[in-house]
């Protein structure tokens, strides 16, 4: 061989264009990392995260612990229940026997469920079901539901009966609200179709044919290797997240999964292995609301102040455990979130984050949240100085905490697990004060009014939620359960 100088120079300078390319991939990767490592320190993320754009993976790294008694990390093939995330491959199998000629979108749930009750299902549609316009009533918004059904488990059948078939809140096609029982009856008419269990369907259907080895339905019984445990942050630290029966998220909530699985199912949504293109569309399009089938389209602000994301995507959130998936199809960029910690309320602001370093924006570091500190102090004081205390913080050191409202909403909550109703009342309402034209704190003063049994003035704020956020069908829903009693006027503001 002849030692051709020219022909090295040319190898060197190939060699050095890639120079940039990967220590710009190093860069962001570490970028990607130390803004994941920064929330795991706050105990705002305790998972596994994987984010990739066109050119593949760009970070895969898990934080934190699988199981805290026996000190197990998490890692990238860790199994997460992955909640709502479920609805997506719900959707995907209804599709595909549509495809087949076994279903039609425009069957109605009667046709397509002959036992269901004729007068209600005769005029809801399957695409009502898929795109959360149904007008059935979500079983996991009664008020008892995870008191007292929760931990038991019933047959498909039996549940769709019991919790799946009552009045319709609205008119089929009219409104959007977000509906589990919508999805529980696509699992029933699956398996009705198909013949096989909900499990089985989406295994041989989805599953195998993408290689997602490590994802399936998560049965309680199950010896599952490399499954994660649940659990939530309460003010002494970590405790085990409390039983849920997985028969009864079914097709709305029960499968596992990892970021490596969940990959490979977003890279798949870019071909065609397991619908034709015209019906896949049909996920990705939205109906009265930003909901497709399956999953939401959402604009997603960076950190930048002034970019936004066109996504497509998902939360899911059950005992014990929150997931995240945000699809940008523009670029091919994915953000894959799985917590065991319950911190659903944290992933969208960390997943904002991950994709402003993927742009080149400085991202956000994350603030320790106002709850965290405050549930310190709600068992050794009385609630009137906890919310002092607030108030001194917030006009001393505005930007030293996350006060945003979500977190007096959650720590309204705690207090209303902790049996604690007249205190939830207190921070509701100073949550109310802080952000008087989000429906949403109305919504949840008005369960704590419940919950103390004052129902006038439940009926106040939650019609001063339905005021400000039509959309909010859990406060419509609770407004027609209460019936149409003359109250006083809607609470505008109200001062602890």
């Amino acid at each position: 061989m002849t030692w051709n100088p020219l022909r090295l120079l040319g190898v060197l300078a190939v060699a050095l264009l890639f120079v940039p390319v990967a220590a710009g991939a190093a860069t962001r990767q570490q970028e990607l990392d130390k803004l994941l490592t920064q929330y795991h320190q706050l105990r705002q993320f305790n998972g596994a995260a994987l984010v990739a754009n066109e050119k593949g993976v760009v970070l895969k790294k898990a934080y934190g612990k699988a199981n805290f008694e026996w000190n197990v990390p998490n890692a990238p093939d860790t199994k997460f229940r992955i909640a709502s995330v479920t609805k997506q491959f719900t959707a995907m199998v209804i599709l595909q026997l549509v495809a087949e000629g076994k279903l039609k979108l425009d069957d109605t749930l009667v046709s397509a469920l002959p036992d269901y009750r004729k007068d209600t299902g005769a005029r809801v549609t399957l695409t009502h079901l898929l795109n959360h316009t149904s007008g059935i009533p979500s079983y996991t918004s009664a008020p008892d539901f995870f008191a007292k059904v929760s931990r038991n488990p019933y047959a498909v059948a039996d549940f769709v009966k019991q919790f799946a078939s009552g009045d319709l809140e609205f008119e089929p096609g009219s409104k959007f609200a977000y509906n589990n029982s919508g999805y529980f009856l696509l699992g029933a008419i699956i398996e009705r179709v198909t013949g096989k269990p909900y499990a089985q369907a989406v295994q041989e259907r989805i599953f195998t044919p993408l290689g997602m080895k490590d994802s399936g339905y998560d049965v309680h019984t199950t010896v599952l290797p490399k499954r994660a445990s649940g659990y939530e942050l309460a003010p002494d630290g970590y405790v085990n997240a409390a039983y849920l029966d997985m028969s009864l998220p079914y097709a709305a909530g029960s499968l596992y999964s990892t970021v490596e699985d969940l990959y490979r199912w977003d890279r798949a949504l870019y071909e065609n292995k397991l619908l034709p293109e015209a019906l896949k569309q049909k996920m990705f399009t939205p109906g009265l609301e930003n909901y497709g089938f399956g999953l939401f389209m959402d604009p997603l602000p960076l950190n930048d102040g002034k970019t936004v994301l066109a996504t497509i995507g998902h939360s899911g959130g059950i005992n014990g455990f929150s997931s995240r998936i945000y699809r940008v199809p523009a670029g091919r960029e994915v953000v894959i979130l799985l917590d065991n910690t319950s911190r659903g309320d944290k992933l969208q602001e960390l997943s904002a984050g991950l994709f402003s370093v993927l742009h080149g924006i400085p991202p956000k570091a994350p603030r320790i949240g106002i709850r965290e500190l405050l549930s310190q102090r709600i068992d050794q004081e009385p609630i009137a100085k906890t919310l002092a205390h607030y108030r001194e913080l917030k006009a001393s050191k505005p930007d030293a905490y996350d006060y945003s409202d979500g977190e007096l909403n959650r720590l309204g909550y705690q207090l209303l697990r902790m049996k604690r109703p007249a205190d939830a009342v207190e921070i509701f309402k100073l949550n109310v004060e802080m952000f008087p034209k989000l429906g949403n704190v109305y919504d949840s003063l008005g369960e704590a009014y419940l919950a103390v049994g004052d129902k006038e003035q439940a009926r106040a704020n939650y019609r001063k939620a339905v005021e400000l956020d039509p959309k909010n069908s859990n406060a419509a829903a609770a407004l027609q359960k209460l019936g149409t009693q003359q109250a006083g006027p809607p609470a505008t503001k109200a001062v602890p």
